[in-house]
């Protein structure tokens, strides 16, 4: 039962994943071939996309709590294969405009993170706690395959249909997803009429992650690095087609180095920190990202292709070793009753920090050019090791070895455990 369940729930998963890496390439060329967008234009249609992480994920962490899970993920879904499914329609109308994209990417990023901590809540009921390294190790491998064939699909349909067309692609994606999931087993949810306010279980989530010692750094350490990504997110296609000149093929295929990266940091996670340790592993890790994100803007013709793939590989390996074992931490270390809203609080800070990135990179490469913007960002990211460094990690060899102080505070959500089992 356990297998089968884990498996629907893997191939949903997946296949949303493929089509919303399939639309991470042909929004943005929609946006820059057909609606001319200049780059503080891209830049708010990357905040718009994770805006919601700043808006609604702590409240996303007690909602997931205290409604059926199943509707809320299919739910999701349909909302966000509605949203997509506009685009192209309103293009075929000629009514199109920077404003309806912007809209679009603000309802799939409400949807997605709904969906998103309703998703890494099931897991640990679906996994057993031994396996939840090796699980997260292979959804994470799964991202990777889906940003590396995805961006090159992505590119390519992008040459054969057009940009917006291709975004139908997403749709089919959302609609199968939400298919599937409609087969897994609802989680029960018990009445219960003396569910404290959402505002305590907010401020119970949020004050156990900042006063972890190993959640904590992690979450901050994640958040710096967000803020680079959100200027990547935002800049990599205007750079490459304005200032590089590439063409849309060629974008996919580049694009497509962050999920070589990732698939290749999926595979050695385990292996990596089972030789050094997970706490060492983390050290690395920011160390070794801090060289990809400078490498990535240097050069100019085929070395700046090449630079570009290159420090996008090195600097995604970093970021899924961080990603996984921070997210294994995080599912063991966390109480039950407390797990959607800790990883609620984690997402608030950490991905919020992406539309921060995106609005002031697309703000910045107008008067200094993507390049620029894009090493001043890459030399940002020296803050993540020395996060590490100077907390708690810098002494372990696994984030286990350190036991965190037992708190003698009532838990606001003791008595909505059940409904979050």
């Amino acid at each position: 039962m356990e297998l089968t369940t884990f498996w629907r729930w893997w191939t949903a998963s997946a296949t949303s994943l493929l089509g919303s890496a399939v639309t991470g390439v042909a929004l943005p060329l929609a946006a820059l071939t057909v609606l001319h967008a200049s780059a503080f234009e891209m830049g708010l249609i990357t905040a718009a996309t994770y805006l919601a992480y700043l808006v609604i994920s702590l409240p996303a962490g007690v909602i997931v709590q205290r409604l059926p899970l199943r509707r809320i993920q299919v739910g999701a879904d349909l909302v966000r294969a509605a949203a997509v499914g506009s685009i192209p329609l309103a293009w075929w109308g000629g009514r199109l405009t920077i404003a309806q994209v912007i809209v679009v990417a603000l309802v799939v990023s409400f949807a997605t993170v709904l969906f998103d901590v309703g998703n890494q809540t099931f897991l640990p009921q679906i996994v057993p706690a031994g396996q939840l390294q090796s699980r997260n190790s292979l959804t994470s491998g799964t991202h990777a395959a889906t940003q590396l064939g995805g961006p090159s699909l992505g590119g390519l349909l992008v040459q054969l249909l057009g940009a917006v067309p291709t975004l139908f692609a997403d749709v089919a994606s959302y609609l199968f997803s939400a298919a599937l999931l409609r087969t897994l087993p609802e989680r029960r949810v018990e009445p219960d009429r003396d569910r404290p306010p959402m505002l305590a279980l907010i401020r119970e989530g949020f004050r156990y992650v900042v006063r972890h010692p190993i959640i904590g750094p992690c979450m901050w350490d994640a958040t710096a690095t967000n803020f680079t990504c959100g200027a990547m997110l935002a800049l990599f296609p205007y750079y490459l087609v304005r200032e590089l000149g590439a063409e849309p093929g060629l974008v996919g295929l580049l694009l497509a180095a962050d999920g070589l990266g990732s698939l290749a940091g999926a595979a050695l996670t385990t292996w990596f920190t089972t030789r050094v340790g997970t706490a060492r592993a983390l050290i690395v890790a920011a160390v070794v990202g801090v060289a990809g994100a400078l490498l990535i803007p240097l050069g100019t013709g085929p070395v700046a292709y090449l630079a570009f793939a290159a420090g996008n590989v090195v600097f995604a390996v970093s970021t899924v070793v961080l990603s996984v074992t921070t997210r294994t931490y995080r599912m063991r270390a966390s109480p039950p009753h407390l797990l959607s809203r800790v990883i609620a609080t984690v997402k608030f800070v950490s991905w919020g920090a992406i539309p921060l990135g995106g609005l002031l990179a697309g703000a910045l490469a107008g008067p200094l050019g993507a390049r620029t913007t894009l090493l001043l960002f890459g030399a940002l990211t020296v803050i993540s090791p020395v996060i590490y460094l100077t907390s708690p990690v810098r002494g372990l060899r696994d984030l286990e070895d350190l036991t965190p102080p037992v708190t003698d505070e009532p838990p606001a959500g003791a008595d909505t455990e059940k409904a979050g089992r």
